[in-house]
Parts: C-alpha cells; structure tokens; sequence
C-alpha cells in the first residue's frame, strides 16, 4: 500500500499502542548478548525490529519467534553463546538506525572481517563518531566515503572512549553494549551535554535488567565506567509500550472525539512520554489511568517545545501546533534533519501544502497556528518516512477536504498496524496504489 486517499473524519475510541521499538532493540540484543536462552513477550514486529534480528543471527545467535501471551504480538525465543561470534561476512541493517550503531562495536570487536550495508537514507546517515574511536583503537575499517558499506575488523581494546554529545545517544549505547565483554575496564567521556540522554537511561536500565554494571559517575551523562570482563545474564522479559507510537493517538484524540491509548506505562524512562506533558501544558483534556492515556477532543494553545529529549514526537506534535490557538516554537530540534528524511524539511512542506502556517528554521520550526482547520484537497508525500506518514494522517481530520498521501506503506517500519489501527477509531482510508 503506497498511495492512499485520507478523508476527514473525526477519531474515537481505543489503541493498544505497539510495544516500544526502541526498548525492543535493547531486549534482544541484550538476550542475544547472554549466555543461555532468554524469552522476550509483547513484540511488535516492524522492519527496525526485523534488522535487529538478522543482525544477531548473523551474530551466532539462535533467534525464533513462538507464541506470545498477549494478543497479536509476538514473543521471541533467543539463545546466545555469551559473546557475539561471527556466522557471517556480512549484515544487512535495512533502514535501522538503531541497529546499525549499536552492532557496530559488537563487529568491531570480532576479529574478523564484518561488512555493514543498508537502504534508504541509512546509507549515508552520520558515522563520524565511530570513525574518530576506531581510529583511535586502529580497528581496521573500510567504508564508502564515509557511507555505507561499512567494513570492520578488529578488537576494541579497553580504555576511554570519547564522544560528542551533540550526535545521537545510538553511540554511547553502541559502545554500553560492547564494552563490558572486553578483557579490561574502560570508560566513556562524553565531551559535551549529552541530548536524548532519557535513550542511554534505557539503555543503562536494559543492562542492568540482565545483569550488567555500568556506572554512570553522579548521574549527570557525562562519564561512565564500564568494568570488563562481565556476562550478560539470560531473562525473560516482557517490553513495554511505546510511548512515541503513543504520541499520534494522543494527538488524534484531542484533534478528533477522543482517544484512549492503552498499554502505556507512566513510569517508562522513555523520554517521549513527555508528550503528555506538552499536551497539557497546551491545554488538551488529558486523564491518566493505570496502563493508559484518555485524550478528550480539546482547543489548544501554542507552547514551545524542546525536542532535545524527545525527537520522535515532534512530527506529530507539529499537526497539534499546526491548529492551535497562537505561535508555537519548536527548538533544539536540528538532528531531525538526519533520520529517515529531513524532518523539520517534511513536515514544513507537507502541512504548508494543507494550508498550514510553518516557517522553518535553521534548528526548529516556528508554527502559527489556525484553529479553524486546514484547507486539505493536495496530494502529500510521506518523504518515505514513517512518523511523517501517520502524522499527517492525524492532521486530516483537521482538513476541509481528502488528502493523497504516497508513501504510506512506510509506517511499516516501525508500526505496520498502523493503517489498522487508524481505521478502528474511525479513520477513512481508500487505497489508490
């Protein structure tokens, strides 16, 4: 499904929301990680998810899917040897950020040669900050001007490791994974204030669910000690919901008739569950519950917003501003121009297209809203983008007139259930390609 035509309508209802990706990846690769067999429940299974999987299958680990406890998800039987041992000479990451980064200094440390390739705009997304560590630690590489494939092979060797912390959190967790296997102490110098550190708090978190130490020195993100020479413990776990798939049925119910988004947990270290917050303090009709979220239909007002912790849900959060009542400003957003597209770029262009008010900075967005709606009656592109392709399918509802919208198959990425879903509480889709 590529291209579909979106009528307005106004949604209602329930969602159980998909399990969270991001914590998905720590679980299996944590699993993967340890020595015996380890039962990871409720996964939501995407293409990111999908990579993960081929990378540790590649990786000498035993990875099947059996049936889960909970309805229509999966569950994941994994068994690992306690230290990653190359069965293959060469990955395949797909579109998978969080993949390809955090196996890069698992490959790093084989010993043997281990090629890297993806798809999309992963192939030239940044690396530089691996680059300067293997430099460092001269573990041989080869990569295509600084673009995907890449090649490693060698070992780390304990030490300090050093990172901006102005590039995604995806490095410092890459280098958590990796570093308690090696044979001595190392630690990591974060040279700069750390943003989306709520990621690396999953990260720590997953570590110490299977039993991994990692200190992080007076739990300011800027120095980690990590001791060698420890094991990965085999646990069965259950991932948790995800608060960024969340995020567009929050929305979609103060935009609609209301929503309830369940299978959320309030006390997740995801930073994206600020988007409750937000919403609030925009004036949305929110009530918590145990294990969900309720968002009534509400008028909202302009904010501003700092995505440095919470990238994922700016997109959508842009459709809330889009038509609420004032100017909102959007900051510290500039990494969004380096995920699957640029997109500060793609959300500007599309709802603009809608008869949205954005003008685009060089790190934000500054939003005028319109209360009354959007005109709607254009075709949009997805910029095959899976968060820009179901933000926009919120914003509809907004809209005096149907929509195209191409791309739409890239919601399965992260959420192929999408489209499913958006028809359960009311959503109005034809499928033109």
């Amino acid at each position: 499904m590529e291209k579909v035509k979106i009528y307005p309508a106004k949604l209602a209802g329930t969602v159980h929301v998909p399990s969270s990706k991001s914590m998905g990846h720590r679980e299996i690769i944590c699993a993967g990680l340890a020595g015996g067999t380890s039962i990871v429940d409720n996964i939501s299974m995407s293409k990111d998810i999908e990579a993960t999987m081929r990378v540790l299958r590649a990786m000498n680990v035993s990875v099947d899917e059996i049936p889960s406890m909970i309805e229509g998800r999966k569950a994941l039987q994994i068994t690992g040897t306690g230290h990653p041992i190359a069965a293959a000479d060469n990955v395949d990451c797909g579109e998978s950020g969080s993949t390809l980064r955090f196996f890069i200094p698992l490959g790093a440390n084989l010993g043997c040669p281990l090629t890297f390739i993806g798809h999309g705009k992963l192939v030239s997304r940044p690396l530089q900050a691996y680059y300067d560590i293997l430099d460092k630690q001269f573990v041989q590489y080869f990569n295509d001007n600084g673009n995907l494939p890449l090649t490693v092979n060698g070992h780390l060797m304990p030490g300090k490791f050093e990172l901006p912390g102005d590039v995604s959190s995806q490095f410092v967790s890459g280098l958590l994974f990796a570093l308690p296997l090696l044979k001595g102490d190392s630690e990591i110098i974060i040279t700069s204030p750390l943003e989306s550190a709520s990621y690396v708090d999953m990260t720590l978190n997953c570590l110490a669910k299977y039993g991994v130490k990692v200190e992080n020195v007076d739990g300011a993100h800027r120095h980690y000690l990590v001791p060698g020479k420890q094991h990965f413990k085999a646990q069965d776990s259950k991932v948790e919901g995800d608060w960024s798939q969340a995020a567009f049925w929050t929305v979609g119910g103060a935009l609609g008739a209301g929503i309830t988004a369940s299978g959320v947990d309030f006390e997740s270290l995801q930073g994206d569950k600020a988007v409750v917050e937000i919403m609030q303090r925009m004036g949305a009709d929110i009530a918590k519950n145990a294990g969900s979220v309720t968002v009534n239909s509400s008028a909202t007002q302009a904010t501003v917003i700092d995505a440095s912790n919470c990238p994922d849900i700016i997109p959508v959060l842009t459709v809330l501003a889009a038509v609420s009542e004032g100017t909102t400003k959007i900051i510290n957003a500039g990494r969004l121009r380096i995920k699957e597209c640029d997109r500060l770029a793609a959300m500007t262009s599309e709802l603009n297209k809608m008869g949205a008010a954005i003008t685009e900075e060089a790190e934000g967005l500054t939003i005028t809203g319109k209360p009354e709606g959007l005109r709607g009656g254009v075709e949009a592109d997805a910029w095959n983008d899976h968060r820009i392709a179901m933000s926009l399918a919120i914003a509809v509802q907004c809209c005096a007139e149907p929509i195209i919208l191409t791309g739409a198959g890239s919601v399965s990425k992260s959420y192929p259930d999408f489209w499913e879903d958006y028809k359960s509480v009311g959503g109005k889709i034809e499928v033109l390609a």
